[in-house]
C-alpha cells in the first residue's frame, strides 16, 4: 500500500482505499431490533466520517448472490455461530461473535494536476491543485474508523446497562 500510495503522489493523483474494523469481545444483547440497530447505527457513524463513501457488515453486498442456506449463521451449543456472515449483528442486535465491517474511502479530490471546471457564471476554469495534500485519507483514518466504533458500541453498552422503566 504504501509503495502504490507513494507512486500516485508522484504522478500528481490520489487513492481512496478500505479500512476493516474487527470489534471482539461484545457483549450479545446491545442494539434493538428496529429504531435502534447496532449495525444502522455504526453505519452512521462510520458513514458520517469525512471521504466516507461507503459502509459493508459481515458478508456486505457479496451476500446478494448468496442463498439463505448458505448465508444463515448458525448457533452451536456454546452459543457462538460457525460462521459470521452477519457480522456479529443479527436483527439489529450484537450476537457475541466480533463485529466485522468494512469502511470505503474516496480518493482526495484536490489533486496536483490541472482539471477542468466551470465558474459560477459557467464560464470554463482550470483547477490547479495547490498546498500539501495527502495522497490517500485511509492511513490516518484508522484510528478514526476505531474511535467512532468503540464510541458507538460504549453508547449502546451505557443504554443496555440503564435501567428500564
Amino acid at each position: 500500500m504504501e509503495d502504490a500510495v507513494l507512486k500516485i503522489k508522484e504522478e500528481g493523483d490520489t487513492l481512496g482505499g478500505i479500512v476493516q474494523c474487527i470489534v471482539e469481545n461484545v457483549e450479545s444483547g446491545l442494539g434493538e431490533p428496529v429504531f435502534d440497530k447496532l449495525h444502522a447505527a455504526l453505519g452512521k457513524a462510520m458513514l458520517s466520517i469525512n471521504a466516507v463513501k461507503g459502509f459493508e457488515i459481515g458478508s456486505g453486498f457479496s451476500a446478494a448472490s448468496m442463498k439463505g442456506s448458505e448465508h444463515n449463521d448458525i448457533f452451536d451449543d456454546n452459543g457462538k455461530t460457525k460462521t459470521n456472515y452477519s457480522g456479529g449483528i443479527q436483527g439489529g442486535i450484537s450476537n457475541g461473535m466480533p463485529i466485522v465491517f468494512r469502511v470505503g474511502f474516496k480518493p482526495v479530490a484536490t489533486i496536483m494536476k490541472n482539471q477542468d471546471s466551470i465558474d459560477k457564471e459557467g464560464n470554463k476554469v482550470v483547477i490547479e491543485g495547490k498546498g500539501r495534500h495527502d495522497a490517500c485519507v485511509v492511513p490516518r483514518a484508522v484510528p478514526i474508523v476505531e474511535s467512532m466504533a468503540a464510541i458507538t458500541i460504549l453508547d449502546y453498552y451505557l443504554r443496555n446497562k440503564t435501567i428500564h422503566l
